[in-house]
């Protein structure tokens, strides 16, 4: 068994052990010095154990290093390489949850202490470049993600395959509910009229188009995932509403104009190299006077550009090509493109418990043996990992979700 940087019972081991922890102990003081709410209960594998932070309010997880390479891999790689750690079982902790939450609420004071760089960074960097979003690019980044089977997704996500933050009325609201008020705030943005026409930018399985659909409105979707056009098409024609188009198209081949735009949650698989192109698509298809409802997420402007200079977890591993915005860099390029941004709307909490729900789906998927065969434990640690990460970063308050109509002027 490969233990790593882990400590034996040896009298050699001991040594190296003692030897090498005082190296470790300072990067855990820097991390103590990041943390100005909150803590960390730590266990370490030199048998001592550590507050960090401890000095305001905030979550105080537990966590426990068994190997000194997770604070190797942490400081070379950030966010990927704790993954990577945990997934070896460098690390562990009783609810991960409250780790990234810890890590997401001291952003600005921890700086680069969990983010990766010097070679690791511009490799990492120069891998990511290659699933930059042009077209070809879009439609393999997507495929990644989305393709994953609709038998996956639909042991986990709520009855309407709604993959996007619901908006509560309460903790205690049916969850299916809450993801058709959000669905409803997106229409009614958009200020549609039965018999008039919305184009979907980034259509998922369906369910947006489908309450559209039900209020006399028609809908041309678009979507690069063949798994979700295949469903959107089954499940228009099971419910035999016919005032849905559903296309393979990428969102800068969209053509003619359109009463108004709808898109949840598809921004962030644009990039930000091609947010002009996104906003110059939904200029060119707005009627005048036409509205667009866009939700989605951003992250702190303060940490954007740390965080765009580098490729995190997520991107490494669950979702190539994505960005979240920044909000402010976005609204810039959409006024500049005759889009008047109006009534923004954040509701970061709602997406918190959205992960939560899904998170607890997608245990009982797992226990009850209905997850998909050809997925394997490790996939499904991995996604496990994935829903804890994002729940914890919302509860940290950096990175947040937002609806927000663009007015075409």
């Amino acid at each position: 068994m490969n233990a790593g940087l882990a400590i034996t019972t040896s009298p050699a081991g001991n040594r190296v052990a003692r030897a090498v922890a005082p190296v470790f102990h300072r990067l855990l003081d820097r991390i103590d010095a990041g943390l100005a709410v909150g803590g960390i209960e730590a266990s370490l594998p030199d048998g001592t154990r550590r507050l960090l932070g401890g000095r305001a309010a905030g979550p105080v997880p537990v966590v426990v290093v068994h190997r000194w390479r997770a604070l190797v891999r942490l400081a070379m790689a950030g966010s990927v390489g704790w993954y990577e750690s945990w997934a070896a079982g460098d690390w562990s902790s009783p609810d991960p949850v409250p780790l990234f939450d810890l890590f997401m609420r001291n952003r600005v004071p921890l700086g680069d202490a969990a983010r990766s760089g010097g070679v690791a960074k511009l490799a990492a960097r120069a891998w990511h470049r290659f699933r930059r979003n042009d077209r070809s690019g879009a439609r393999r980044n997507i495929a990644a993600h989305y393709d994953l089977g609709n038998d996956f997704y639909q042991a986990w996500l709520d009855p309407g395959l709604t993959y996007s933050s619901a908006i509560f009325a309460d903790r205690d609201e049916p969850f299916e509910r809450a993801q058709e008020t959000k669905l409803r705030a997106v229409l009614d943005r958009t200020q549609a009229k039965a018999g008039d026409t919305i184009l979907e930018i980034g259509c998922g399985w369906g369910s947006f188009a489908e309450v559209a659909a039900r209020s006399g409105v028609n809908v041309h979707a678009l979507t690069l995932s063949t798994e979700q056009k295949r469903y959107v098409d089954d499940r228009m024609a099971a419910t035999g509403l016919d005032g849905v188009t559903v296309a393979l198209t990428d969102y800068r081949d969209a053509t003619g104009m359109f009463d108004a735009v709808a898109s949840i949650e598809m921004v962030e698989a644009v990039g930000e190299e091609y947010w002009p192109a996104y906003l110059d698509t939904i200029a060119r298809v707005l009627k005048p006077g036409g509205r667009a409802a866009i939700q989605y997420i951003a992250i702190d402007d303060a940490v954007f550009d740390a965080y765009a200079s580098s490729v995190d977890f997520i991107q490494r591993y669950v979702f190539p090509g994505g960005l979240l915005l920044s909000e402010r860099r976005f609204r810039a390029l959409a006024e500049a493109r005759g889009l008047a941004w109006e009534a923004p709307h954040a509701f970061g909490l709602d997406y918190a418990e959205t992960l939560r729900r899904w998170r607890v789906a997608f245990d009982a998927a797992v226990a009850e043996g209905r997850l998909p065969a050809r997925l394997d434990e490790k996939f499904v640690a991995l996604w496990r990992y994935y829903l804890m990460y994002c729940e914890g970063g919302f509860r940290g308050g950096g990175i947040d979700v937002a609806q927000v109509t663009l007015v075409k002027i």
